[in-house]
């Protein structure tokens, strides 16, 4: 009677069980003994062995495939904890990222577990995710086979598995040979959790401690390079304006949201002499920390035009020019400047290559005439005329940089079509309030993962170019 084969699990061959055979009557060695190399295993054996090793290759390799593929630390640490589950067999996991240099961030990543089944994993005294060392030469681990009856665990730990229906765990730290540029060790650990008692064999471990070798890397590129991207963001930032001004007559509301690679894009919004107000929306070409410092630049260049003669934006802007091209004579910029006069429910306005304001009442939604115009350091000399524009009360005057278009990846006439149509389509509560109005703006420029009606901010999908809209009420 035979026995029925073990389940594959996640794709990875199950090695064969060894069969011995007597030698064939008068023989008593195998060919690899004939042949000089000692006694050795029959060849079906041998062939077993090497299709087992194979397939298990063939597994790895696949696996680290994958997750060279991930380009973001989450995704990272998703995948691990996917591909680490079907190598031991369980359902669920989770890692905690805890750099060992210090610098973060900390954070909590699960397989098939939700926030609350997360923070209750936080609560378990040691923590499931705490390997103990091993012997010399074998890795640190902390296996848990049945957690309902180990009377050395904290009851703590025995209850929150209860509560989430898990009988046992498996958990190995999570290193890399380079953390950072001067620095080596732990980032964390990961656990994964069983349905019901047990734990991963030699085979399982051996794959599992293969596969995150090369995790523990990876995780550290994308931990290194999320720290970047932060440090860029925090000093983009920065280099905006801290809060808005509180001006009579006109409420504002600004956003930004930054794309991986740093652009340069900026928006201003200072007080004038005799009650007016300055209005810029404008950005560099290029990416990274010399695109964020010529932004600075230019922005610092604006605000002072803007005091000494704002109520001409065509000289602020021709000025503007003239400092970029002795700054940056390699790099463009488009800019929109208007000067705001609340008191008379008007703005006049001169752009440089920039798209043109879009004008919000309750019975309109329509772009202001600005007319064609080259980017600054564009051409030997740049020129354009400004544009008036009357408002009514309760209209707003949204200005926008053109990451806010070529995000929908669309044409840009019908980038500009669906901008108009998200207006036109703002409940008569955004309209009357600028916080509301670039919130739903954005919602219905920037596609959203978790579907609609979730929300703005960081439940979009990251920006390819900056996204940054600065809206001005009047009342």
């Amino acid at each position: 009677m035979t026995s029925s084969p073990p389940p594959k699990v996640a794709g990875i061959h199950p090695a064969r069980s060894v069969v011995s055979e007597a030698p064939a009557p008068g023989d008593g060695v195998t060919r690899g003994a004939r042949q000089g190399r000692g006694p050795g295993l029959p060849q079906a054996c041998v062939q077993d062995r090497l299709a087992s090793w194979i397939s298990d290759l063939t597994t790895l390799h696949d696996l680290t495939e994958r997750l060279g593929r991930t380009r973001t630390l989450g995704d990272a640490l998703h995948e691990t904890l996917r591909a680490g589950a079907g190598l031991v067999g369980a359902r669920r996991g989770l890692i905690s990222l805890t750099p060992a240099d210090g610098l973060g961030p900390r954070r909590l990543a699960g397989l098939g577990l939700g926030h609350a089944d997360l923070g209750q994993l936080e609560t378990v005294p040691r923590g499931l995710d705490a390997p103990l060392p091993g012997a010399e030469g074998e890795p640190a681990e902390a296996v848990h086979g049945d957690i309902a009856h180990e009377d050395r665990l904290d009851p703590r730990h025995r209850e929150v598995a209860a509560r989430l229906g898990f009988a046992a765990s498996y958990a190995v730290p999570l290193t890399a040979e380079t953390l950072t540029a001067d620095s080596a060790g732990a980032l964390g650990a990961a656990v994964w959790l069983y349905d019901e008692p047990g734990q991963p064999d030699v085979r399982q471990r051996h794959l599992l401690a293969l596969y995150l070798r090369q995790a523990g890397q990876h995780i550290a590129n994308r931990l290194e390079l999320s720290r970047a991207r932060e440090t860029v963001a925090a000093v983009h930032e920065g280099l905006l304006p801290s809060r808005l001004p509180l001006t009579g007559g006109v409420r504002l509301a600004a956003r930004h949201l930054s794309c991986p690679r740093g652009g340069g894009d900026f928006y201003d919004a200072l007080p004038l002499p005799d009650a007016a107000l300055g209005l810029a929306v404008g950005g560099t070409t290029g990416s990274g920390p010399a695109a964020l410092a010529a932004m600075g630049r230019l922005r610092a260049g604006l605000r002072a035009y803007a005091v000494m003669e704002g109520e001409d934006p065509v000289a602020v802007l021709s000025d503007l020019e003239l400092l970029l091209r002795l700054t940056e004579p390699g790099r463009s910029a488009t800019v929109l400047f208007g000067y705001a006069e609340p008191a008379v429910r008007r703005v006049t306005v001169a752009s440089a290559g920039h798209p043109p304001p879009l004008v919000i009442g309750r019975d309109r939604a329509e772009f202001a005439e600005t007319g064609l115009s080259a980017p600054l350091n564009m051409l030997a000399c740049w020129e354009a005329p400004s544009v008036r524009i009357e408002l009514s009360e309760g209209e707003t005057v949204l200005l926008y940089s053109d990451g806010l278009l070529l995000h929908s990846g669309d044409p840009m006439d019908r980038a500009f079509a669906r901008l108009r149509a998200a207006a036109r389509a703002a409940p008569p509560a955004a309209r009357a309030d600028p916080e509301a109005l670039v919130d739903h703006v954005i919602g219905a420029m920037l596609p959203n993962p978790d579907g609609p009606g979730t929300g703005v901010g960081p439940a979009h999908t990251t920006p390819v170019e900056d996204v940054t809209l600065l809206a001005a009420r009047f009342a």
